[in-house]
């Protein structure tokens, strides 16, 4: 699981949720690109990000999906950046060797996924109730719904479709607007 993390080496990691849009650490380079037989989706929960431990929000996670590719960004980084980025995503992920595809091919890689079972995983459900959590929630990186919002902005930025991820974020927006225009009492 960790084969490819080598002291002193440079390591690709595959981003495709908040590494896309923050990158809190240093890297060499960045570049579209996508892994094969996975797909994204706001199954895992956050108590600390985007969530408290008793309300905790929604982010994303790696689905097995046999034919599907999940695009996104991947970063080369120092081996040494793992200290950070471990620490980063704590919450019920775990390192996982990957195969990342670029446009002009492909290379051994990393990225963090947080697998069913996992304390924190909390699984699909109906689309209204993750609307409600992620409108609900808020943690110490901030409210729930940014995190869909800036997700979306920069998969779109980087020419991606994912249905999942703008159905939730279309739905989030109609919900906000809905309640900044009929306050509930």
């Amino acid at each position: 699981m960790r084969g490819l993390v080598n002291a002193g080496e440079s390591v690709w990691v595959f981003g495709y949720g908040s590494l896309i849009w923050r990158q809190d650490f240093p890297y060499q380079q960045a570049r579209r690109a996508h892994i094969r037989g996975w797909e994204r989706r706001f199954w895992q929960g956050s108590h600390d990000h985007r969530g408290v431990q008793t309300d905790p929000g929604r982010v994303v996670t790696l689905v097995e999906a046999e034919g599907e590719c999940c695009f996104g960004r991947a970063f080369l980084i120092k081996a040494s950046v793992f200290e950070h980025l471990d620490q980063r995503e704590i919450n019920g992920y775990r390192r996982e060797d990957v195969e990342i595809h670029f446009d002009d091919g492909h290379i051994a890689g990393v990225t963090y996924f947080a697998p069913r079972g996992n304390f924190a995983f909390l699984g699909n459900a109906p689309i209204e109730e993750m609307v409600a959590q992620i409108n609900r929630c808020a943690g110490r990186s901030g409210h729930n719904a940014d995190y869909v919002l800036e997700l979306a902005c920069a998969l779109r930025s980087l020419d991606v479709s994912d249905p999942h991820v703008f159905e939730l974020e279309a739905r989030v927006i109609e919900e906000r607007q809905r309640l900044v225009s009929y306050p509930e009492d």
